[in-house]
């Protein structure tokens, strides 16, 4: 038990760390979407903080900390690259006017702290299932777990790409993507994360007690389709847009389904 405490403490502390660098460099360039690449960067670091402090089973630890660590690094460089020389995301962008002055120190804690928070919870999983050094073997659950991983990879990856590459053709501008992975749901990066969350679930639930770390895709999956994904979303971003209006109601919210 003060192994678990130790280990989990530890990681909250060094997930606050990190988004508290990026707060830094937030207020030096007065653009707070840093947060989003940051986001997969926090994982990484918590895997890889996890692996080096735990003995558990060693080829469960690395089936859990190299796809984390290739998913969190590829998220990383995308966000990196779409968010250079743009401006501030417009959700962000609407907190700076409601705050004024005083946004400079509410982005620490609304913004910053609050996602390292959110970080280490959806990561906790990814922490409990490098302890445990039983089943000292491979199960079905394992394979599944990572099948259900590279699933949501490639489905996060290609859309992500899918999208670049639409938002780079000039001829497209002030149109809606809604073509390829796109025509069967509006988010299909998202689906795909949360595939990739149930992967790291299905892997973890072999060991004692790992029924628990529900609470990791739970909670992605209700912060993606409620909370900062698809309804905040398209209810800031798009509400106006007649075009996406119409997208709406031929096209699945989330889980990808036949064009109506």
């Amino acid at each position: 038990m003060h192994l678990f405490v130790n280990l989990f403490l530890a990681n909250l502390l060094a997930s606050a760390v990190l988004m508290c660098l990026g707060w830094v460099f937030s207020l030096i360039k007065k653009n707070v979407t840093i947060a989003d690449s940051l986001w997969g960067l926090g994982f990484v670091l918590i895997a890889w903080l996890t692996f080096f402090r735990t003995e558990g089973f060693l080829i469960r630890k690395l089936m859990i900390t190299i796809p984390i660590t290739l998913w969190g690094l590829r998220l990383f460089i995308h966000l990196c690259i779409r968010n250079w020389n743009k401006g501030e995301d417009p959700r962000y962008g609407q907190w700076r006017k409601k705050y004024g002055d005083s946004f400079w120190w509410v982005s620490l804690f609304k913004v910053f702290l609050v996602q390292s928070v959110f970080q280490w919870i959806i990561a906790l999983g990814v922490q409990y299932g490098q302890i445990f050094s039983s089943p000292p073997h491979l199960t079905i659950l394992d394979v599944l777990g990572l099948g259900i991983w590279s699933i949501g990879f490639i489905i996060e990856s290609l859309a992500d790409w899918q999208l670049k590459k639409f938002l780079a053709d000039p001829s497209n501008k002030g149109k809606i993507m809604n073509r390829q992975l796109w025509k069967y749901s509006r988010h299909p990066n998202y689906f795909g994360e949360t595939l990739i969350w149930w992967g790291f679930f299905v892997i973890v639930l072999p060991t004692p007690w790992g029924i628990w770390t529900i609470i990791s895709p739970l909670l992605i999956t209700y912060t993606l389709l409620r909370l900062t994904g698809v309804t905040l979303m398209e209810e800031t971003l798009f509400a106006q847009n007649p075009e996406y209006q119409r997208y709406i109601e031929q096209t699945s919210s989330f889980i990808p389904w036949f064009h109506k």
